[in-house]
């Protein structure tokens, strides 16, 4: 669901299984717990949405939708291949900072059980991170910026499969480490490693 089809209520909704899903986890999510958070009845939520199944689907859509905005802007405003991966990855770290329970939905294995849907909808967000880092690693390569000896497939795993790890590492640890500075930390181990 794209955010422009997200009406102002849905969004409260949403932000609400975000705060459950931070503080409860994935079994705390219930349209009961949404209800009572929002303090609501039940039959208000379903009204704008069937399941917690859709809320779900809906919270990763808008992230998809902002991720793929946010990171068009940040990439936008440097020239060089590794001012370009630093811009993506300290725009991810400063978004989910603020907004940790979108951390917990799509870095949650919980959720990944749940359905088809939900899988399609992390796929999508994965996709959008994609589109975003191949082009730079490619202009990095093309340019000798970034190693040839890994292809721009691997490269771009290794460094989305890096920062995946941040985020499940700060979301076990209850988001109480300094997010930022292991960020920085390991995007510049990453970059040493890219460089050629």
């Amino acid at each position: 669901m794209a955010a422009t089809a997200i009406s102002g209520r849905q969004f409260e909704i949403i932000e609400a299984a975000g705060r459950i899903l931070s503080t409860s986890g994935v079994n705390g999510l219930t349209i009961k717990n949404l209800a009572q958070e929002m303090k609501f009845s039940e039959s208000a939520i379903y009204r704008h949405f069937a399941s917690k199944e859709e809320i779900v689907v809906a919270m990763l859509g808008y992230l998809a939708e902002n991720i793929d905005e946010r990171l068009q802007k940040a990439t936008s405003a440097h020239n060089k291949p590794a001012e370009k991966l630093e811009a993506i990855f300290l725009d991810q770290i400063a978004f989910f900072s603020k907004n940790p329970h979108f951390v917990v939905a799509v870095f949650s294995d919980g959720l990944m059980e749940v359905s088809q849907k939900i899988n399609a909808a992390i796929l999508h967000i994965m996709q959008v991170k994609m589109k975003h880092l191949m082009p730079i690693i490619v202009e990095g390569q093309q340019q000798g910026l970034f190693t040839n000896a890994i292809t721009t497939e691997e490269l771009t795993h290794i460094v989305m499969g890096s920062f995946r790890l941040q985020m499940f590492k700060w979301r076990i640890a209850n988001f109480q480490f300094d997010l930022h500075r292991q960020g920085t930390s390991m995007l510049q181990a990453i970059l040493t490693l890219m460089k050629n």
